[in-house]
């Protein structure tokens, strides 16, 4: 009889042991369960970061290749800019130099002619010294035109250095410039002016748009040519519809 109460007594036991530790692992399951949940949880978030991180740093890289390139193409640009101020330089001071030469020998022609007329010389002979005078004088013409050209050019250059060298710098024109619009497209944005190189304009300069004395726009020319030039509407500045016939004068006049 004892003996069955103690097998009784252990099967109990076991039972209750067995029901504690099957207790005890559920327990440790469950919270290996919640672990691995945040665990993957945090993975899935890290992974995304690193998805997010590795776009930035693919975008960066070639961001950054893009600049390394401009600022390439902008070195190189002022280089050439550079050498062809440099060589429009030496032209212009070739060219002054030869047009004082052709001048002193006008004034030499000049003097000779007037001799020549108090010596009593033959028509043809005076016919002669005319047509060589007058071929001098051509050639001043022309070398005054060449050197015009190449002064406009060579402020051009200047300009351009300028800017390449500060993005901020102001392109000034002449202070007695005076033009007025041709055409006007506010679809695009851009306006016909009737002035160009001959009256100074150069790329980059600014104009004031006016209407019968108030402010309407400014404007900064893009392409010039000879007597015209074209410009676009700056944004910010359009204080009303530009028009045929409005009158323009410089931005930023030189002193």
């Amino acid at each position: 009889m004892l003996i069955r109460i103690s097998l009784i007594v252990a099967i109990i036991a076991g039972l209750a042991v067995g029901a504690l530790n099957f207790v005890y692992v559920k327990e440790k399951i469950t919270t290996l369960q919640g672990e691995l949940k945040k665990e993957s949880d945090a993975h899935k978030e890290f992974q995304g970061k690193y998805n997010v991180a590795q776009k930035d740093l693919t975008k960066t890289t070639a961001d950054l290749k893009q600049t390394k390139a401009e600022l390439e193409a902008t070195v190189a640009a002022k280089e050439k800019a550079d050498a062809d101020l440099v060589a429009q330089t030496k032209r212009v001071d070739k060219l002054t130099e030869d047009l004082n030469k052709t001048r002193q020998e006008r004034e030499d022609a000049q003097q000779q002619l007037a001799a020549f007329k108090v010596l009593g010389l033959s028509p043809q002979q005076i016919a002669g010294m005319d047509k060589a005078y007058k071929a001098i004088q051509d050639n001043l013409a022309v070398a005054e035109t060449e050197n015009k050209v190449l002064l406009q050019r060579a402020k051009k250059l200047e300009t351009e250095l300028a800017v390449y060298r500060d993005p901020n710098f102001f392109v000034t024109l002449p202070a007695s410039l005076k033009g007025k619009v041709l055409t006007a497209d506010p679809k695009w944005n851009f306006v016909v002016l009737n002035v160009g190189e001959d009256q100074g304009v150069l790329e980059r300069g600014e104009l004031l748009v006016n209407r019968n004395g108030k402010l309407v726009a400014k404007v900064v020319v893009r392409t010039v040519q000879k007597d015209r030039c074209i410009a676009n509407v700056l944004p910010g500045w359009e204080l009303g519809e530009v028009m045929e016939g409005d009158l323009v004068i410089p931005a930023h006049p030189a002193s």
